[in-house]
């Protein structure tokens, strides 16, 4: 049963892989967007207990998922159930290009403008991924798939 981990910087694909292979494989998928966030304005965090009871809920309600983000403390918590791991490592300037060509994501934005209001600011987080020492870096999710023992693929 596969029960895989899919991360990397925004823009990298994470949710269309994992929509993918949720279709093919009959995988669950969460999206750690979902957990991640309050709903409130302007966006704040939710706890990580919080975050981890809803993973841990996930885990045991499904055999097989696919877990994607790219929050490296959430994904350090689902990591101990999963047997897979995939970091989509690619280009700054690849990254970049899906975020311009990302269709409307209705569980985040209420509409395509509210979703493109954010758009430039999405591409300045982006550019920063190789510098920051967030869990959102480059250094953080290196680090995670670094520590990972199952099976690992790097895709850039």
């Amino acid at each position: 049963m596969r029960k895989i981990l899919i991360f990397g910087n925004s823009g990298s694909g994470k949710s269309t892989l994992s929509k993918q292979l949720s279709a093919d494989e009959g995988l669950a998928h969460l999206d750690l967007d979902t957990i991640a966030w309050l709903p409130s304005i302007p966006p704040e965090r939710e706890s990580l207990s919080v975050s981890n009871e809803k993973i841990e809920q996930f885990v045991q309600e499904n055999k097989k998922w696919v877990i994607e983000g790219c929050y490296s403390d959430l994904l350090n918590l689902a990591s101990p159930f999963a047997n897979e791991m995939i970091f989509l490592n690619l280009s700054v300037e690849k990254c970049i290009e899906h975020c311009r060509e990302r269709p409307w994501e209705p569980h985040k934005y209420k509409t395509k403008q509210d979703q493109d209001k954010n758009l430039e600011m999405l591409i300045d987080w982006i550019r920063q991924y190789p510098v920051r020492t967030d869990e959102f870096s480059l250094l953080a999710h290196q680090k995670l798939f670094d520590e990972f023992k199952g099976k690992k693929t790097i895709r850039s």
